[in-house]
């Protein structure tokens, strides 16, 4: 009976380890291999504890792409990026509904702006309530106030969702962008206040503390601007502003590119989801819980406010990066305002026209107004004509100076008695053709403003044999005219699709507001 019961014993023995054997075989430690935004490599002393409790590594290769061009890899079983919108939208748009990953939105952050101190009590002490806009921002960057870093919207999602904010911001619709809001964009003035950027924002904010006296602006996500605050490596932490006209959120969503790790997948996020992690990330990143039971830390308790929406279609999209391009380049316009100065306009119609110079000069406080205004670096001619060129002006605007000096052409009394309207395009034109030889890069435009009709000077069938003469590069310089009062409104379309431009109708709304719109024409 002895020898049965050892020799059960030892049975049962052998079973029990077999079947512990068997679990262990079946709960082997899982890699998975990770396409991850740069900006998560904050993440990095939470992946062991993630591994740990769950026996699943996750692998970071972290890449600063915009729309995950690389997630069609075999290599990659997850993607985690800041977001997953470009990227969707780049299967919409190849057709490849049904290959849409699972997702799983991790933590949020909604991209802002960071101002030195100095900068944020100016801005805020010219801004009732002190609620700082995006066009406040472009208003500042345009007038060389505000000096910005952010990350090129071409590789960088981070930098790709703060150009969507401010472009919605731009259009004033209240709705995601469409295609007609990019086409005529009003950005130049806030580009030519970027003076940083890097491939990813996490190279730019590492980078800022060494180029502090380059920028006194950061745009980036919030949980990014409070860690280079906490981190102490600034003279003075900077004051995080959420436009009062809305901003973009990043929900760092997590993306299962291959099916077959579905288990694992799920394990690590139910891991990121419980109230102990989500607490740990928030601490550790800055970044916001999606568990709307953490309370959140103290400077993330303010409101994000109007979220904008992202564009439903990559076309938008990409056509709004590459309006902007290399914000490593410098660019600048050139604008040749041809001004009607016959007898016709005096009275109201020269006192619309002074005052809509005086809004694109910095006088309009409204948000198109601040989107649209003259900014440093653009140049600038004034031509004023009746039967024949009255006076000629160009600034580079460095300065209010320069604008007021404009002002002054446009202030002028001196009128003319007959209206050369093509002759003073065809002037507008050896302009444009100096500046592009000068500048072959400079984008040029031409902006006609007349309220009647040509009665002196060439006639319209010169004014093509003129154009037609001209360089490949002059004649792709669009001519924008503006119809106003009386004047010849088919004649104008007509030299609007000649140039490559398009007519604007002054009579629908106001000069001020037709010289707005032209402003993103270009």
């Amino acid at each position: 009976m002895k020898q049965y019961a050892r020799t059960l014993t030892a049975c049962l023995t052998l079973t029990l380890l077999a079947a512990l054997t068997s679990c262990t075989q079946g709960d082997e430690n899982v890699t998975l291999r990770v396409l991850a935004s740069p900006e998560l490599a904050d993440l990095e002393p939470l992946l062991g504890e993630l591994r740990d409790d769950t026996g699943v590594a996750l692998d970071m290769d972290y890449r600063a792409t915009a729309d995950l061009s690389g997630a069609g890899s075999s290599s990659y079983d997850l993607a985690w990026p800041a977001s997953d919108r470009s990227y969707l939208l780049r299967l919409l748009e190849k057709g490849e509904q049904t290959a849409r990953p699972e997702s799983t939105s991790i933590m949020r952050s909604p991209v802002v702006v960071g101002l030195t101190p100095e900068v944020a009590d100016k801005l805020r002490a010219d801004v009732p309530g002190g609620r700082l806009s995006w066009a406040d921002i472009a208003d500042a960057a345009a007038d060389g106030t505000v000096r910005f870093g952010m990350a090129d919207p071409r590789s960088s999602d981070t930098g790709r969702a703060a150009l969507v904010g401010v472009a919605t911001a731009a259009a004033g619709t209240g709705s995601a962008l469409r295609e007609q809001d990019v086409s005529c964009d009003r950005l130049r003035g806030f580009r030519s206040g970027q003076t940083l950027t890097a491939a990813s924002s996490r190279e730019l904010i590492a980078s800022y503390p060494g180029h502090q006296d380059e920028a006194n602006a950061l745009i980036a996500h919030e949980s990014e601007l409070l860690s280079l605050n906490s981190a102490k490596k600034l003279r003075e932490p900077l004051r995080i502003v959420h436009p009062e006209d809305g901003m973009v959120l990043s929900d760092f969503p997590l993306l299962l590119l291959d099916p077959g790790e579905r288990t694992a997948y799920r394990k690590v996020v139910d891991w990121l989801l419980t109230d102990d992690v989500q607490k740990k990330l928030m601490q550790r990143t800055w970044r916001r819980p999606v568990n709307q039971d953490i309370t959140p830390a103290e400077p993330l308790r303010e409101a994000v406010g109007n979220a904008l929406s992202f564009p439903d279609r990559l076309s938008i999209v990409e056509q709004l990066v590459a309006d902007y391009g290399d914000p490593a380049s410098a660019t600048t316009d050139q604008v040749v305002f041809l001004l009607d100065f016959s007898g016709s306009m005096r009275g109201k119609r020269i006192a619309d026209l002074r005052a809509a110079f005086a809004g694109l000069s910095g006088a309009d406080p409204s948000s198109t107004g601040k989107f649209a205004r003259f900014y440093r670096g653009e140049h600038l001619t004034v031509v004023r004509f009746g039967g024949r060129v009255l006076q000629e002006r160009t600034v580079t605007v460095r300065g209010g100076g320069d604008l007021r000096t404009l002002g002054k052409v446009v202030a002028t009394d001196s009128f003319d008695d007959s209206t050369a309207v093509w002759s003073a395009l065809d002037r507008g034109y050896r302009i444009a053709a100096d500046a592009v030889r000068q500048a072959p890069a400079r984008p040029v435009a031409i902006v006609l403003m007349t309220d009647g009709e040509s009665n002196a000077g060439i006639s319209y069938a010169e004014f093509l044999r003129r154009y037609d003469r001209l360089g490949a590069d002059a004649r792709d310089v669009p001519t924008f005219p503006v119809h106003f009062g009386e004047a010849d409104a088919a004649a104008l379309k007509k030299a609007a699709a000649a140039t490559g431009g398009r007519m604007v109708d002054a009579n629908r709304s106001s000069l001020s507001d037709a010289f707005k719109e032209i402003r993103g024409c270009h």
